[in-house]
């Protein structure tokens, strides 16, 4: 069991950084067209160390267990590797001019950045945010080039874009401050103090799910039919609202059928999969409160809540014996 509060602190140790993954508890996709979202930050995301080399060498970045290796200047064939490799070199760019306007001596020293992530990509839990502010927070230790929170959230709404195309920046704020919050795009993350703590099961697909094509999909449909998307991100963001009411009171039984019901919303954007529904079914099926994906859909994440501790142990259980990777989670703001 993980327990989560306020963003947690980072490692004083030279070169060290974290990023914290995420769950959107309601509001995934209307959050990119100026409605709110509530998001809960986890434990586990991305550590990243960094090392300070030679003036002029190559800035170098690795990330495990993907096994995956990119130098900032050098394209890779491989796409995968390429979207990486592009977002490592947008932040080596902002650090180029970082250095800069503290008027370090030229040539910067060069980084080597080696990343360890604590969550599967492409599973809704904002591990490509976490990775990024987990990178910068361990190359400014490193060199000594500090930024504030907000400037972090801008550096990783960067790498964002390379990967998504046109992110709502919950992620990367999520990534940045941990912690149980409201946002609100282009708007400072806002507190959210729950009444007790949530018990939370996150249960993986094994689909891969793509925020970029599900963000474009939507986009899709709102181009076609405005008014009625307009309409479904309306009632997302009503869900989202009362969802806030009733953390603050620590009314769970009322969020959870509040999830359900912004499940439901979802679905009609043609965002969930068979997989995800039958998730969310077994979870019910096995106590949970509500049932949801979490994240861009499509694949990736589902969360369930739970009454108690021993309620997440069932669920995440009733996944698992299903074939699906589970994890419970205790969430604090």
């Amino acid at each position: 069991m993980e327990t989560v509060g306020a963003a947690s602190d980072i490692s004083t140790s030279a070169g060290q950084g974290k990023g914290h993954g995420k769950v959107i508890l309601l509001g995934e996709h209307s959050v990119v067209y100026g409605r709110p979202a509530i998001s809960a930050g986890l434990g586990r995301g991305c550590g990243a160390r960094a090392e300070r080399g030679q003036p002029g060498a190559a800035d170098t970045l690795s990330v495990d267990p993907w096994g995956v290796s990119v130098h900032a200047a050098q394209a890779e064939t491989d796409p995968d590797r390429e979207l990486l490799r592009r977002g490592f070199a947008v932040l080596c760019e902002a650090l180029d001019t970082r250095w800069r306007d503290l008027g370090r001596a030229l040539p910067r020293p060069s980084v080597r950045v080696h990343a360890t992530m604590e969550i599967p990509g492409g599973a809704g839990l904002g591990g490509s945010a976490a990775l990024s502010v987990a990178v910068v927070r361990a190359i400014d230790h490193v060199l000594d080039t500090p930024q504030d929170s907000e400037a972090l959230v801008a550096a990783s709404i960067a790498w964002e874009r390379v990967f998504h195309g046109n992110p709502s920046g919950v992620d990367s704020a999520m990534a940045v401050h941990g912690g149980l919050a409201r946002y609100v795009r282009g708007q400072p993350l806002m507190h959210v103090r729950g009444g007790k703590p949530l018990q939370l099961v996150v249960g993986n697909s094994g689909e891969h799910g793509s925020t970029k094509s599900t963000v474009a999909s939507v986009a899709r449909q709102h181009a076609r039919d405005p008014v009625k998307t307009e309409q479904i991100f309306d009632a997302v963001a009503s869900l989202v609202n009362n969802a806030q009411s009733a953390l603050e009171a620590g009314e769970h039984s009322r969020l959870g059928q509040l999830m359900d019901l912004n499940q439901k919303l979802l679905n009609s954007l043609l965002l969930s999969t068979t997989k995800l529904e039958e998730m969310c079914l077994i979870a019910r099926g096995a106590g949970a409160l509500g049932a949801k994906l979490t994240g861009g859909g499509g694949g990736g994440c589902m969360i369930a809540l739970a009454a108690d501790v021993t309620g997440s142990e069932r669920i995440a259980r009733a996944l698992s014996d299903a074939g699906f990777a589970a994890f419970s989670v205790e969430v604090s703001s």
